[in-house]
């Protein structure tokens, strides 16, 4: 199974072998501006061979698969419902796949309500803003207002 490195700030990215536990720290510049998924093949000094996958994203994204519901907040009030599935999150939003296709705009704001799949099953209950739209699925950041969440955070530790 491939590792996810995560790039940072200064185009460098820090791998793990799976095998002794070394680590190394390399300049990944080459592959920051592409928009390719970026598979890379190492070789530890110990002489195991391992493959990583490079996430160029800010935050580290946790797959899921929580039943929630969203509301489209109108300024009038709510102007429309519906089940969704949250299938991924990070500290600043997540992915959204709905039951039937929806048209929001960019920039629209829901009210999503969703049980982490934590031992407790938290309820959340956020405001986000719609930044896409592809087919069944709607990527959004958390509203700018929106507290941290001690919860969230401790949910998406790896």
């Amino acid at each position: 199974m491939d590792q996810t490195v995560f790039i940072s700030n200064n185009n460098t990215a820090t791998f793990h072998c799976p095998q002794c536990g070394k680590s190394k720290t390399t300049d990944v510049s080459r592959y920051a501006s592409t928009d390719k998924k970026i598979t890379v093949k190492c070789t530890c000094a110990c002489g195991h061979r391992f493959r990583c996958r490079l996430e160029k994203r800010k935050q580290y994204r946790k797959y899921a698969d929580m039943p929630g519901k969203f509301t489209l907040l109108g300024k009038g009030g709510p102007e429309d419902t519906g089940l969704v599935k949250v299938v991924d999150i990070s500290t600043t939003g997540l992915k959204l796949k709905m039951t039937v296709p929806r048209t929001f705009p960019i920039g629209a704001k829901l009210l999503v309500e969703f049980f982490l799949d934590d031992r407790k099953r938290t309820p959340m209950e956020k405001r986000v803003i719609v930044r896409n739209v592809s087919g069944l699925y709607v990527g959004a950041s958390f509203h700018p207002n929106e507290p941290d969440d001690p919860a969230l955070g401790f949910y998406l530790m790896p």
